[in-house]
C-alpha cells in the first residue's frame, strides 16, 4: 500500500523529532510492505520567516491533498511579539480548522519502565495510568469572536468568546463513548456547569447521549475538581471528554502525572480517515539543535496514525512494542533520564527504536 503523507517539521526541536520518527515509519514500509511518501510544507514560525505568514495555502492544499499529517511543533520566543493572527501557533489552529479534526485524543499512559520518573507517590498510582483524553479542539474559546476596545473608565478592555453548539458537543461526546467501548467502559465529562452556560449546555447535551450508551458508566465532574484528582487518584479515570479550553490544560496535567510531557503523543481526527499527528510538547528552542530532544512522543504518534487512519494494526503494535523495549533497555534521553539508566540523544534514540523493528 501507498500512502501520501503532509509532512511539518516546524520550529525548535521539531525537524530532529520529525526526522527519527520519519526513520522509523521507513523501517515499518520496508518490513511490512507500505510505501510512505512525504511531503514536506512549511507551517509555524519557519514559514512566517519564509512566506510572511503562519500557515501558507500552499500548506493547507498540501494538506487536504494528503492521507494524514504529521507535525513536529512549532512557535518559539523569536515570534513572541508578533500580532496574535500572526503567530505561529495560528498555524495549528488554521490546521484544525482547514482539516475539520474536532476530535483530539491524547492517551496519558504511564510506561511501567517509567514509573520512577512520575511525580506521585507509588501508592496513588498503583498498577500504573492508562487515560485517554478526548478534547474538542475546533471550538470554544480559542476559536471564538475576540478583540479590544476602550471603556469608559477602566482603560483597554480584553475579550474571548466562549461558544459551543449541540452538534458540536454531540459529535464529540460520541467520539467520547465509542472510544470507551474499546477500552473499560468509562466515560468522564469534564465542564464548569456551576458558573458557565456553555457549560450548562455541553451537560445537558451529554446526558442526552449516555442514553444511547447504557453499557457505559457515565460521571460528570467539574473541571477544577478534575485537575485535583488527577494528582490525588488518577486511577479513577478512563476516558475523559471535556471542551477545548479545558482539554488543553488537562491533558498537559495529566501528561506530567506520568512522569514525562515528551512521551506523549496526540492525533487530531475529523469525519473521514485523514488526521493530524503530533507530540503533545512544545518546540523546545532552548534544547534545538543539541541533540538532546525526545522523539519518542513523536514516534508514538506515528503509532496512533497507522492504528487511526490507516487501519494498520499490527504496524502500530510494532512501533508501540518497539519503544516499549527501548525503554526496557534501559535507554533514556534528558528529560526521562534516572539513576542506572543509559543516556542517549535525539539520533541514537531514533535508530535503537528502528533496531527494534528489525
Amino acid at each position: 500500500m501507498k500512502y501520501n503523507i503532509a509532512v511539518v517539521k516546524g520550529d525548535g526541536i521539531g525537524p530532529e523529532i520529525v526526522n527519527e520518527a520519519m526513520k522509523v515509519l521507513d523501517k515499518i514500509g520496508e518490513k511490512f510492505g507500505h510505501e510512505f511518501v512525504y511531503n514536506e510544507v512549511l507551517a509555524g514560525g519557519c514559514a512566517i520567516d519564509a512566506t510572511g505568514m503562519p500557515l501558507p495555502q500552499e500548506t493547507v492544499d498540501a494538506c487536504l491533498a494528503s492521507d494524514s499529517v504529521l507535525l513536529g511543533a512549532v512557535g518559539g520566543p523569536k515570534w513572541d511579539n508578533l500580532p496574535g493572527d500572526k503567530r505561529p501557533e495560528k498555524a495549528l489552529l488554521g490546521l484544525r480548522s482547514a482539516l475539520g479534526l474536532f476530535a483530539n485524543l491524547r492517551p496519558a499512559m504511564m510506561f511501567g519502565e517509567l514509573a520512577d520518573a512520575c511525580p506521585l507517590k507509588k501508592e496513588v498510582i498503583g498498577e500504573g495510568l492508562d487515560i485517554l483524553i478526548v478534547r474538542e479542539l475546533i471550538g470554544g474559546v480559542y476559536f471564538g469572536e475576540r478583540g479590544r476596545r476602550q471603556t469608559e473608565n477602566m482603560g483597554e478592555e480584553a475579550y474571548d468568546i466562549m461558544a459551543y453548539s449541540e452538534k458540536e458537543v454531540e459529535r464529540i461526546g460520541r467520539v467520547a463513548f465509542e472510544m470507551a467501548k474499546k477500552r473499560n467502559f468509562k466515560v468522564t465529562s469534564v465542564d464548569k456547569a456551576n458558573v458557565l452556560e456553555t457549560s450548562r449546555l455541553w451537560r445537558s447535551v451529554m446526558h442526552k447521549l449516555k442514553e444511547e450508551y447504557p453499557d457505559v458508566e457515565y460521571n460528570d465532574f467539574l473541571v477544577d475538581n478534575t485537575a485535583m484528582q488527577l494528582v490525588s487518584n488518577p486511577g479513577q479515570f478512563d476516558v475523559i471528554v471535556t471542551e477545548n479550553m479545558f482539554g488543553d490544560i488537562l491533558s498537559d496535567e495529566a501528561s506530567m502525572v506520568t512522569g514525562s510531557i515528551g512521551m506523549l503523543p496526540s492525533a487530531s481526527l475529523g469525519e473521514g480517515t485523514r488526521g493530524l499527528y503530533e507530540p503533545i510538547h512544545g518546540s523546545a528552542p532552548d534544547i534545538a539543535g543539541k541533540n538532546m530532544a525526545n522523539p519518542l512522543a513523536t514516534i508514538l504518534s506515528l503509532g496512533m496514525m497507522l492504528r487511526y487512519s490507516f487501519g494498520l494494526m499490527e504496524e502500530a503494535e510494532a512501533v508501540e512494542n518497539a519503544v516499549k523495549s527501548v525503554l526496557a533497555k534501559g535507554y533514556r534521553t534528558a528529560d526521562i533520564m534516572s539513576d542506572g539508566k543509559t543516556l542517549v540523544g535525539t539520533v541514537e534514540m531514533g535508530e535503537l527504536v528502528k533496531k527494534e523493528l528489525n
